[in-house]
This record gives C-alpha cells, sequence and structure tokens, in this order.
C-alpha cells in the first residue's frame, strides 16, 4: 500500500489533536498534569480504535496510507465537521465521502438573500435530489406558483414535462430543458444511487413519458451550469435571462439565478 503523498497529513492530525478537549482528571491523579493541549496519542488511538502505535506513525507521516475506514473513524473521534472530514480524506489522498442525502435547511444567510431580491432578480434554490426548497417573489412571478398537491410538485425535472413549462419555456425550450432536466436526473442518482424518492421518479417518469424515455436512452449526463433562456412572463410576454447555476457543495444545495441578459 502507498504512503501518505499529502504534505500536512501528520500535521493536521497533531493539530486537530490539541484541539481536542482532554477528559477531566480525578483529584487524586492531579499531580501529573498534561504538558500539552488536548487528547494524548494513546487516547486519541483509542477514542478512534486503533493502535498508539499505528497512530503516531500517522501523525509522523511514516504509515502506510489509511483506509477510508481508518479515515472516517479519525474524523468521528476528532469530532470533525463535513468540510473538516474531507479535509483529512484529501489530505490522505482519497475523495472524501459522498453524502448521504442533501441538508434539509438552507442557509439563513441565503434566505436574506432570496428576499432581499424579491422585487428585482429572480432565484430559485433546489438541492441534489432536484426538489425545489426556495424562490423568492421574482422567481414565483415568472415562473409560476408551485403546484399544490403531488408527490413531485417541487422536483425541477418531473415539472419539465407538464403543461406548465411549455407555456413559460414554450415548444423549442421546454425540449432544451427537458434534456437538460433528464440528464440531471442520471447525475442526481450517481450522487445518490439508493436514493428512493429519485428512483420513483424515475420509474414514474419512464412509465408516463415518451419523452423522458427517448431522452433517458440516450444517457446524458448533466454538466451544463449556464444558460441563456427565454420565459414567458405572465404579465410582460418572453423575456431573455442569463441563467446561472451556483453549488452549496457542503449542502447540496443549487442555487439558480435569472439576471436579465444584456
Amino acid at each position: 500500500m502507498p504512503t501518505v503523498i499529502r504534505e500536512g497529513f501528520g500535521e493536521y492530525l497533531r493539530g486537530r489533536r490539541a484541539m481536542v478537549t482532554a477528559p477531566e482528571q480525578p483529584v487524586e491523579s492531579r499531580s501529573s498534569r498534561r504538558r500539552v493541549p488536548g487528547l494524548r496519542r494513546q487516547e486519541m488511538a483509542e477514542a478512534a480504535g486503533i493502535s498508539v502505535e499505528y497512530y503516531t506513525r500517522l501523525e509522523q507521516g511514516r504509515a502506510p496510507r489509511p483506509s477510508r475506514e481508518i479515515l472516517t473513524a479519525l474524523a468521528r473521534a476528532f469530532g470533525l465537521t463535513a468540510a473538516e472530514r474531507d479535509h483529512l480524506f484529501r489530505l490522505a489522498g482519497e475523495l472524501p465521502p459522498e453524502p448521504l442525502a442533501p441538508d434539509s435547511e438552507i442557509r439563513p444567510g441565503l434566505l436574506r438573500l432570496l428576499r432581499g431580491l424579491d422585487e428585482t432578480v429572480p432565484v430559485t434554490v433546489h438541492d441534489g435530489r432536484l426538489d425545489v426548497m426556495a424562490r423568492n417573489a421574482a422567481a414565483t412571478e415568472l415562473l409560476g406558483p408551485l403546484p399544490s398537491a403531488g408527490r413531485y410538485r417541487r422536483n425541477i425535472v418531473h415539472q419539465g414535462f407538464t403543461a406548465t413549462a411549455r407555456r413559460v419555456l414554450g415548444n423549442e425550450g421546454v425540449h432544451r430543458y427537458a434534456r437538460w432536466a433528464t440528464a440531471e436526473l442520471r447525475s442526481a442518482l450517481g450522487r445518490y444511487p439508493d436514493d428512493e424518492h429519485l428512483r420513483s421518479l424515475l420509474t414514474e417518469l419512464s412509465t408516463t413519458s415518451a419523452t423522458f424515455r427517448s431522452l433517458w436512452a440516450q444517457g446524458e449526463v448533466s454538466v451544463g451550469r449556464s444558460a441563456e433562456k427565454r420565459l414567458h412572463h405572465p404579465t410582460r410576454g418572453w423575456l431573455a435571462f442569463q441563467s446561472e447555476m451556483l453549488h452549496d457543495a457542503e449542502r447540496d444545495h443549487w442555487i439558480v439565478i435569472y439576471a436579465p441578459a444584456v
């Protein structure tokens, strides 16, 4: 097995160990005061369920590259956040673990941004399962309200195969959107292959839409994050927008901004 190749792995372990709160010492043992902050190597190794000899070699950069199971145990023992855990994995030359599901809560600052742009720029937020989480007032006016009922009423892929999509996008635009949405569903299933909601959506669209079946058979995976779109506003008619998608990777949320095209 190859050795750890990323510089700073052992230094990161030492720094995180120093930040872990040491257990309270019994009164009778306080005469042997700790010389360094945080946990001792033996305590850290025990918390991670590995030998102190192996943990010491990891800190010194002399151990073989740790397995993903060892890295997960270390992250748990250190109490790392998702971002800190991902950094640990990358330092060890491993890809960070995929999340089991997108975060269910939008960042408060992002919600304030949406409200602040209510009267100017349409903005929507959807998660990695392709469900709309929020729209500001301008986006609701442009795209119309979400359906009041239906299991997939918030799903942006399912919306692409409805009469509402054709009204907002037109015949040519709705075809482009359906192709993009189908590729997005394939990407989402690659990220969350066991997600029951996404798999049932795939079954639903495969059963009800010949257009979806044809597009799905092409095997495309979506990568487009920027596009020019013509959308039909209910009172102002056809308008041109530059659509930009921004990703909050830690929560797996997508922010879509519809800036007026110049």
